[in-house]
């Protein structure tokens, strides 16, 4: 079944990952046999992968849109750049004169 085998860190929210195990239970109990966590993430990602249709692909424009929305956030406690916001940039170091501007 697993001829050619990769390994991938998934994090997923809270909540998902307990919709998962339900479903886990679910199927445990509707089949009589063990299914585990994995089992079920990985039957949920082929099921994505098979359907091409506008919700997957808005999921996936959302995902993409947070995670940017993150990575381009300052790390030092400011909150996120809203869409009225421009990011934060390089801030000029008071009494500094950069070199062609001089006043």
């Amino acid at each position: 079944m697993f001829d050619s085998k990769a390994r991938v860190l998934l994090v997923l929210p809270q909540d998902v990952l307990d919709r998962a195990r339900v479903l886990a239970g679910r199927a445990t109990t509707a089949l009589k046999l063990p299914v585990s966590l994995q089992i079920v993430l990985r039957a949920l990602i082929e099921e994505g992968l098979k359907r091409e249709d506008r919700a997957v692909l808005a999921n996936v424009e959302a995902q993409a849109h947070t995670v940017r929305r993150i990575r381009s956030t300052p790390r030092r406690g400011q909150p996120p750049p809203g869409p009225d916001r421009r990011p934060a940039g390089r801030r000029p170091v008071p009494g500094r004169v950069r070199e062609g501007r001089r006043a």
